[in-house]
């Protein structure tokens, strides 16, 4: 029987210490490359846009959140008010805007509940098109008169419209924006016809209605109620199925004869489709709990808003709600841009 000599391990020399070395060289920037590909967020000051000029419901909203994101990331949040075409213009320029959880949107019924029925080429989709990181809040809406008008309940408001059919007017921030769409249900729902101004934003329209341009006006209280305590604008019904705790003798629109007419203006919170989701939660968190500290539910109450802070997965499902909900609304109104 033949003795077999064990086999030796090849020996280790210099080349191979060399090649095994440019594997480990070679191997590493990959990884270096995957971490180096998503850098520290946030990086640099990220803007807010808002989708209406200053001064209205959706700019004092937005800029609540805009501080909450502000002071908890140490990074400036830089308001940037793009207003036109009932809020579509600065929602499209966010839709479009690089994901990377540096450009945030403040939309709102207009921008994400109404224009996507209203306008048949919209530059976005609403579901498709956003990362959306909560529902903000809810906001009571005020039916609004010049003190001219000679009417001081909304009964005597389309009374005067049905005698004069055609002379009242009424503004609003942009064609297919949530205060004309709430002005034509009421045209519908009492068989009147009154005429539509439009302007860029709730502040504009709300200026003409205290210069008597225009004769009616519906919004969201934060910006009106300060102009109704001082007797510069009279409040005569409020849009939800409750009365305002900040105005407990505005009746609602159902108290004041126009049984089903139920409406809330909403503001949610967006990024570009295909943000991070850690991006995306991170702002959720942020936000949810900066607007349900005891100081923001003070301010907010005070405005007459409802903090809301919903979950990305439950701000979706209320937003396909809306968006069939408004495109009846829309047909049904006969609305369409101008």
């Amino acid at each position: 029987m033949k003795h077999v000599a064990a086999a030796r391990p090849p020996a280790i020399t210099v080349t191979a210490l060399a090649a095994a070395a440019a594997v480990v060289v070679i191997t590493i920037p990959p990884f270096c490359a995957r971490a180096q590909a998503q850098p520290a967020w946030p990086s640099k000051p990220i803007r807010m846009v808002i989708p209406f000029p200053p001064g209205g419901p959706t700019d004092i909203i937005g800029r609540a959140a805009g501080r909450k994101i502000e002071e908890a990331l140490g990074q400036a949040v830089v308001i940037e008010n793009r207003g036109g075409a009932g809020g579509t213009i600065g929602a499209e320029f966010v839709a479009r805007s690089a994901p990377d959880g540096h450009t945030l949107l403040v939309g709102s019924l207009s921008t994400h509940g109404i224009s996507q029925s209203l306008y048949p080429k919209l530059g976005y989709d609403v579901l498709k098109d956003f990362a959306h990181v909560t529902l903000l809040a809810l906001v009571d809406n005020f039916l609004v008169v010049h003190p001219s008008v000679p009417a001081k309940n909304l009964k005597e408001l389309i009374a005067l419209a049905r005698k004069n059919p055609g002379r009242l007017n009424f503004g609003s921030v942009g064609v297919g924006g949530a205060s004309h769409l709430m002005a034509e249900m009421i045209n519908t729902m009492a068989g009147i016809k009154t005429v539509h101004v439009p302007y860029k934003g709730a502040a504009p329209a709300t200026a003409a209605l205290l210069g008597g341009e225009v004769d009616f006006f519906l919004s969201g209280i934060p910006a009106l109620l300060p102009h109704v305590k001082a007797g510069r604008l009279r409040a005569l019904a409020n849009t939800i199925e409750r009365r305002s705790p900040l105005a407990p003798e505005v009746p609602t629109m159902v108290e004041s004869g126009l049984p089903g007419y139920v409406v809330s203006t909403w503001y949610v919170l967006s990024a570009p489709a295909g943000t991070a989701r850690e991006i995306v939660t991170r702002l959720n968190t942020i936000v949810v709990k900066g607007l349900k500290a005891p100081d923001s539910q003070d301010a907010f109450n005070q405005m007459g808003a409802e903090v809301m802070g919903t979950t990305p997965e439950q701000t979706v499902e209320f937003l396909r709600n809306e968006l069939a909900k408004w495109a009846k609304v829309v047909k049904a109104s006969g609305a369409r841009p101008e």
